[in-house]
């Protein structure tokens, strides 16, 4: 079987040398495997990168790079659907780590009868010190980030609703079409949702791993915390059955917060602020300790895991609530353009063809 092994990068320099470098070690035969880099319009050195790793003779299929102008990782992650002519699409993140047996493992469960696989994809440290070891750590504690099956390796095959590092049979987008680019960070959920409503299995293999970069400075995850809690504000007006009420939570945390102190202001008593509080610091510190003890560390920097953790939910909550406020304007611009786009790209499978449009999508 021919797999088309699919990345997107903007502006991810540091990181795609070593993903390039995977890519080269997999032992699934290079002449079954075409790799398709879409470079979404970086200002650094990536897509140069991509441009060399072309250039030199892996043995591949084919390497083709293309630039996506627009504006999200949906649009980014169609442009290399629709271009790929594998009989397998795998999508790797370019902020990620594969092992050798990443593709091989993949087909292996795919002609095994499955249509979408997968596996766990926990979080790793790119430059591991005590710091980022702590960042790592709040982000991997189901306290500190997510409870989705995903991030943890299987212990047998289960049946998950959406997976990250995945492999699909190319029958997938052409019977459910591509990414919807009206959604940011969300549009995993919702293409995992048509292809769930399509009737497809979406299937998680212990002997599938991938890993994740886990961000290196707060800034960023923070960042990261608000924009995925902002896009989950406003996928409710889009696909809100996409959603799990997990997602939900630190909103309600934040909720809870306001309410609490609204009361306290209006009444004088404190006590509901009180036992919210109490509350948070029981799970807080059971989660600290945990850390400690999964990690198998005496890092000090993880003492501060108490503070980092409710600075991690209110980002989360705070972004959830900007998107709930935004959600009435923002749908209403809204044109109808992303839908046209999941059909274009349904048509482009099907038909194994490449829509070019020069405004959108530059062939290098």
């Amino acid at each position: 079987m021919r797999v088309s092994l699919c990345t997107i990068a903007r502006n991810e320099e540091r990181a795609l040398n070593g993903l390039l470098r995977d890519f080269r070690d997999q032992n699934y035969p290079h002449n079954k495997i075409e790799i398709i880099m879409v470079d979404s319009n970086s200002t650094d050195r990536t897509h140069e990168l991509m441009d060399e790793f072309k250039e030199t003779d892996n043995g591949f299929y084919a390497v083709k790079v293309y630039t996506c102008y627009g504006s999200n990782q949906a649009a980014a992650w169609n442009v290399a659907i629709e271009h790929a002519t594998g009989d397998i699409i795998i999508r790797v993140d370019a902020h990620a780590q594969i092992p050798r047996q990443f593709v091989s493992r993949n087909v292996f469960n795919i002609k095994e009868g499955e249509n979408v696989v997968g596996g766990g994809r926990p979080n790793i440290c790119a430059n591991p010190n005590p710091w980022t070891k702590t960042l790592q750590a709040a982000e991997e504690s189901l306290f500190g980030s997510s409870v989705a099956d995903y991030r943890r390796p299987a212990a047998q095959k289960e049946y998950h609703d959406s997976l990250f590092h995945a492999a699909y049979r190319r029958e997938v987008f052409a019977k459910v079409g591509g990414f919807n680019e009206d959604l940011g960070r969300t549009e995993d959920n919702e293409m995992h949702y048509r292809i769930r409503q399509a009737g497809y299995k979406i299937c998680c293999c212990p002997e599938i791993i991938s890993f994740q970069h886990t961000r290196s400075t707060l800034k960023h995850m923070i960042s990261q915390k608000y924009g995925n809690g902002y896009w989950i504000g406003l996928t409710v007006g889009v696909c809100p059955k996409c959603l799990s009420y997990f997602h939900f939570i630190p909103f309600v945390f934040l909720l809870s917060i306001i309410g609490s102190l609204l009361f306290w202001i209006v009444t004088g008593q404190p006590v509901l602020l009180a036992i919210i509080a109490a509350m948070y610091a029981m799970f807080n510190m059971v989660n600290t300790v945990g850390a400690f003890i999964l990690k198998k560390t005496l890092n000090p920097m993880f003492l501060i895991l108490p503070f980092l953790f409710p600075i991690l939910h209110l980002s989360y909550g705070v972004g959830t609530l900007v998107g709930l406020i935004k959600l009435p304007r923002w749908k209403k611009s809204l044109d109808g353009s992303s839908q046209r786009r999941i059909e274009e790209v349904k048509q482009a499978v099907k038909n194994n063809t490449v829509i070019y449009d020069e405004e959108q999508v530059e062939v290098l």
